[in-house]
């Protein structure tokens, strides 16, 4: 049974991607930033319901310019976000792109591209993050840089988060925790070590009773803060939250 609700669940989801780039091929050259927004929370919060996974929130998000943080799980990290806060423009690493519809929609949804490896490609993306910034738009970032298996934080990376000192924007930490009946913090979501896109998939797909919860913090401000600073402060607020 397992197997057939996953079948069903990829089915489906491979037509809410299909219907997702269809919709932006069309609309979103015209569409207002609210249209524009509303489609790609509709569309996210509906597509994590066809993968089998309920979304809980804590908190609210403020309007305005900020900078998203967060631990990062799992690809879905981004369509949970975008399903309470869809005007999120997230930072993303450049390969990302290559995924199947997936990545042509990722890029559709306005996210800015990175070459982690290059440390003048980071320089290029800060200076977009504090434009978008200085604009009034919220950039997400996962300073971590990769993802881990969601027991335990990862190291952050101090660099992006330049953007929101040099443009004195608040950030905005938030907790992502996935779990399922058995597991607090769930194993079929993992996507780490040599786990490809498709055994992911697949296995979010066959899994019962997925569970996201985001965790909305309060808001930390930048004022006399560095980077490195900055980059500790949040860790430790997040790190304490996610070992509640």
């Amino acid at each position: 049974m397992r197997a057939v609700t996953g079948a069903w669940r990829l089915l489906r989801t491979t037509l809410h991607v299909l219907h997702g780039m269809w919709v932006a091929a069309r609309e979103f050259g015209a569409a207002t930033e609210a249209v524009r927004c509303a489609h790609i929370q509709w569309w996210s919060a509906k597509l994590l319901r066809l993968l089998g996974v309920e979304l809980t929130v804590n908190g609210r998000f403020q309007p305005g310019a900020q900078l998203l943080v967060s631990n990062h799980v799992s690809w879905l990290d981004i369509l949970a976000v975008h399903a309470v806060c869809p005007q999120a423009r997230f930072v993303s690493k450049a390969d990302v792109r290559a995924w199947p519809l997936l990545g042509w929609l990722i890029g559709a949804a306005g996210t800015l591209f990175i070459e982690r490896e290059s440390k003048r490609d980071a320089l290029r993306v800060v200076h977009q993050m504090a434009a978008a910034l200085q604009q009034g738009d919220t950039v997400a970032v996962f300073p971590e840089g990769t993802t881990g298996t969601g027991h335990a934080l990862l190291p952050f990376h101090a660099n992006l988060l330049q953007a929101a000192i040099a443009q004195a924007a608040p950030v905005q930490p938030l907790v992502l925790r996935f779990s399922q009946p058995g597991h607090p913090v769930s194993p079929a979501v993992a996507f780490v070590g040599d786990t490809t896109l498709v055994q992911s998939l697949w296995s979010v797909v066959s899994a019962r009773d997925l569970r996201v919860h985001i965790e909305v913090l309060p808001r930390q401000e930048t004022a006399g803060l560095d980077r490195r600073s900055l980059a500790r402060v949040l860790s430790e607020r997040i790190a304490a939250t996610l070992n509640r």
